[in-house]
């Protein structure tokens, strides 16, 4: 008996010493003692200020204990007792604000930070080493536990940001303090709020009321994806009054997040304009807001660069910038469409007066104007990349979203950029392999995000120092709700915060798994509509070993799992090695708990054709951005069925051709080739100019079979199409399939001038 206790005195020392604290984001240095301790937080503990300001991170850490553990916390100047927390400054040499050092040990829990913000970081570190509770369970034990820890911390980047798109979608003043809870939560300092688009405009304005009463709403909104299979003719808005909007900010001030608006110019206004239709370039036109998604260069949204419209736009600029304490103003600049400036007299004449070379130039013309005006309040302008073109404004900062090369750009002009480019902080896009519900389209899995490098290989060490941080971006067209946001910003944003915060040689994707894990039961707590997509199984699809088939690899992040499969005719199997697939059928599989509970499923449709799973090189390569899965995409039994919500069943070129050459292993008759493409105008992905297919029996020399420019796009709104080459049946081993790029965006269209993306999909030999 006095071996076995002795053991278990043993066994338990080993696991007390092993126990690890699990932090997003990871601090810059954590360590525990070898023997583990532990400090109780009980409603007795007294909170200490050994330092003045900290109302703000006392009022957030009672307010976490009363929600959610049912107590608060007594709060004293002065105090004997070791049943403390004690809340200080320290002088810590940090070259970015809001460093902190925490201790919790025998004498309580030390938190100093080197201001305000510092103490405040050192709370959200704090509160994630509370226990958390079972969510379903209403009781919580009078002691909360926590181990003993020293910390030392500090962000690697000042700009920590989190966008949200107000005008595609409009969410109440609750949820929009909620948003800035969950910022909060992950030390992150910067909340975009974009307030004015096409589809509504969110703000009063009291010179222009009509900017709300008319401009606020619309009166209907296209259902499903863009463009739609209908529209729901619903009058839907809203707005934020000023003392709406001066609640928020006073709110978000007080968790040291700074509150930067949105005012979309010279495009994305009709909103504005269907309220005050003299500010266009065609003002006698009816204007209304938007019902649809998209950049909508089919209908004029562009501003006039009129004086009226320059004297308007200063006196709304004015009005925000008395409510919004930032240092910036956000003016847009994006997806300007320049055909309404080339098709308008005035605009020409404009540009004859001034010397103005071109549309680009006017641009560069509207915005410098602008943030002159701007500079005089004393604030300065951020814009979307686009600022960049016809000449960056002298002061302004550039969120770089269309990639890095804006960024890149701006930084080596010497200009303050902020990263955020759609892969892989758009978190709009799909999370999921398995992803149900709609989305604008795009891969953003959570590992892409945690694997951002927001500085670029492409920058020396002076022109990194531009990059003041990064941002993710939440475009709601297609978040209608509450839930839907928090779905697709939960838990990429625990991987995002760690890719701000925490120093770079500390990042581990491994070691963050295996803290997401309490993040989870977290989000459970705050019973937050997070997504699964992290359980999902993964599938991918390899060529057999033979080049006669393909073969069906399942893999599972889940320990102690069991994957088991079937497809239409077989029983449910177990799962151990990969699927082999040597004809067109449907699998599904399921992945188990140890428990036998069904985690996630996926499912499978393999179409095969005489080109599937046979070798295949590529003369020119794919794009990193769109990569696929290689060349072997082009043939793996795949076919894209939701367009660029599954963008990586797709390889990408960008501005250049698609040169496939497949090995079909024997000579065979064919008679035709059907290749499968996207065209998404509004992402600047365009279908092809042409395909050609040729034959040849050594691969070396080449005739050609068909050509055909006909682009036959499907009717499901997905930008799916095909182009079909038909010939006269002709024996061959090798097939080569050209297809050319479209080649320059041209004018009129968004990201004209710049290379057209080309997408490929499927190719189909029979």
């Amino acid at each position: 008996m006095r071996l076995t206790i002795c053991l278990l005195m043993l066994l338990s020392t080993i696991v007390a010493r092993t126990q690890q604290v699990q932090i997003i984001p990871q601090p810059v240095s954590l360590k525990q003692p070898k023997i583990a301790a532990s400090f109780s937080i009980s409603p007795s503990t007294e909170i200490v200020l050994e330092g003045s300001y900290m109302d703000n991170s006392i009022s957030f850490f009672n307010d976490y204990l009363q929600r959610f553990y049912f107590f608060k916390l007594p709060v004293v100047k002065k105090s004997t007792s070791n049943n403390v927390i004690r809340l200080n400054f320290e002088r810590l040499d940090h070259e970015i604000a809001g460093a902190y050092h925490m201790v919790v040990d025998s004498k309580g829990v030390y938190i100093a930070g080197d201001n305000e913000a510092g103490v405040f970081y050192g709370i959200q570190t704090l509160i994630q080493l509370l226990p958390i509770p079972d969510a379903k369970v209403n009781t919580r034990p009078k002691k909360l536990t926590i181990p003993y820890v020293s910390v030392e911390d500090a962000p690697r980047f000042a700009y920590r940001g989190l966008h949200l798109d107000v005008s595609r979608h409009f969410f109440p003043v609750s949820f929009i303090k909620t948003y800035i809870d969950y910022i909060a939560l992950h030390k992150m300092n910067y909340f975009h709020w974009h307030l004015t688009d096409d589809q509504g405009w969110r703000i009063e304005i009291k010179k222009y009321p009509r900017l709300t009463s008319v401009g606020g709403w619309r009166d209907g909104t296209i259902i499903g994806r863009y463009p739609g299979t209908g529209n729901d003719n619903i009058h839907y808005g809203g707005f934020y009054t000023q003392e709406e909007i001066k609640e928020v900010v006073a709110y978000a001030s007080k968790r040291y997040i700074t509150v930067i608006p949105e005012i979309e110019m010279p495009g994305h206004s009709m909103a504005a304009l269907a309220a005050y239709p003299q500010l266009g370039t065609t003002p006698d036109s009816v204007y209304k807001v938007s019902q649809t998604w998209g950049i909508n260069d089919v209908f004029n949204n562009v501003l006039n660069p009129s004086e009226y419209t320059f004297n308007f736009l200063q006196d709304v600029l004015d009005e925000v910038m008395n409510l919004f304490p930032a240092p910036y103003i956000h003016i847009g600049g994006d997806e300007c469409s320049k055909r309404w400036w080339h098709e308008s007299p005035f605009c020409q004449q404009l540009m004859k007066e001034k010397g103005i070379k071109d549309e680009h130039a006017l641009q560069s013309y509207f915005i410098q104007r602008i943030e002159k005006y701007v500079n005089s309040k004393s604030k300065k302008i951020i814009g979307w990349d686009e600022i960049l073109e016809g000449g960056l404004a002298p002061n302004a900062t550039v969120m770089s979203w269309r990639g890095e090369q804006g960024g890149i750009d701006a930084a080596k002009q010497n200009h303050a950029v902020i990263m955020t480019p759609g892969n892989p902080v758009y978190f709009d896009h799909t999370q999921s392999d398995n992803e149900d519900s709609v989305t604008i389209g795009g891969y953003n899995p959570i590992e892409k995000v945690y694997a951002y490098e927001p500085i670029p290989k492409e920058l020396n060490e002076e022109q990194a120092k531009y990059v003041l941080g990064a941002q993710a971006n939440m475009w709601t067209e297609y978040m209608g709700n509450i839930r839907k946001v928090e779905y697709m910003l939960f838990p990429r944003l625990g991987a995002l915060s760690e890719v701000l915060w925490s120093p770079k040689e500390k990042k581990n994707w491994q070691d963050f798994q295996n803290r997401l894990q309490q993040q989870f039961s977290r989000y459970d707590l705050w019973k937050v509509n997070y997504s699964k997509a992290y359980f999902d199984l993964k599938a991918k699809v390899l060529p057999a070993d033979d080049n006669s088939g393909v073969q069906w690899n399942l893999e599972s992040k889940i320990k102690n799992s069991q994957i088991r499969y079937m497809n239409e005719i077989s029983p449910l199997l177990d799962y151990s090695k990969p699927v082999v697939v040597k004809k067109s059928n449907n699998y599904s599989a399921t992945l188990y708990s140890k428990s036998n509970q069904p985690l996630s499923t996926i499912s499978q449709k393999f179409l095969f054709n005489k080109a599937t799973g046979k070798k295949i090189t590529l003369t020119f390569p794919a794009s990193d951005k769109y990569p696929g899965d290689g060349a072997f995409t082009l043939v793996n039994g795949v076919q894209n069925e939701k367009g660029f919500a599954r963008s990586k069943e797709f390889i990408g070129f960008s501005g250049a051709d698609c040169e496939a050459l497949i090995d079909l292993g024997s000579s065979q008759s064919i008679s035709m080739v059907v290749v499968n493409l996207l065209r998404r105008n509004s992402s600047w992905i365009w279908r092809p100019q042409t395909a050609e297919v040729f034959g040849s029996g050594d691969g070396q020399n080449w005739h050609s079979l068909k050509l055909t420019d006909d682009f036959e796009e499907r009717k499901d709104g997905t930008g799916k199409g095909k182009m079909t080459l038909s010939f006269p049946a002709t024996v061959t081993r090798y097939i080569k399939v050209l297809v050319t790029n479209w080649g320059t965006i041209p004018e009129g269209s968004p990201g004209a001038g710049n290379k057209a993306w080309l997408f490929v999909d499927e190719i189909e030999v029979n």
